[in-house]
């Protein structure tokens, strides 16, 4: 019997979802904190357009996510899961992030079994193809899409920008620690 096998996304679920505010805050002026994002987009809060901030975004993304934050208790929990359980990273950066993010996994020394960018934030079929059985995610939408499609539970990482309602089979958390909980509840551990 093969182990049980968790999608994780990354920005926002095992680093902090606080990452890219002191960059924009520095980039475009602001004092934004992570309780004024109310949402996913991130336009509504910076006085640009969408194609700038994209073209600012492709221009800085490489550092943002080299330096990006652990989320707290992230490291600790994934380290205490890569014995029992299978960890594939599924992710919405492009792969030709993917030396940046390998590198940030072996700097900060968090765990992995594999990695996937797919430069969209469309996990529903890479959810399918690797055959997960929970999904870890801070995007409402895509919390929604998996465990619909899926049929599975997706733990969702409670953010101001992601606190509309969720169905039944998504269940939402505020740490890496309610998250284990979860895990534990529904494994036996």
């Amino acid at each position: 019997m093969r182990k049980k096998r968790f999608g994780i996304d990354i920005d926002g679920t095992v680093t902090s979802p606080e990452t890219f505010i002191p960059y924009l805050n520095e980039a475009f002026q602001l004092t934004l904190t992570i309780d004024d994002i109310k949402e996913y987009d991130l336009v509504p809060f910076v006085n640009v357009s969408r194609e700038e901030l994209g073209q600012w975004f492709e221009q800085n993304e490489r550092d943002i996510y080299k330096n990006a934050p652990l989320a707290p208790y992230a490291k600790d929990i994934l380290a205490e899961w890569k014995e029992d359980y299978e960890l594939f990273y599924i992710s919405a950066r492009h792969d030709k992030l993917l030396d940046v993010t390998k590198g940030w996994f072996d700097e900060n020394g968090v765990h992995f079994h594999h990695i996937d960018l797919i430069g969209s934030h469309e996990k529903v079929e890479t959810a399918k193809k690797y055959d997960v059985d929970v999904f870890f995610e801070d995007k409402h939408d895509n919390a929604c899409e998996i465990s619909e499609e899926c049929g599975i539970p997706v733990i969702l990482f409670d953010t101001p920008y992601n606190r509309l309602p969720v169905p039944r089979n998504v269940h939402r958390v505020t740490t890496w620690h309610e998250a284990k909980e979860l895990i534990d509840k529904w494994f036996g551990k």
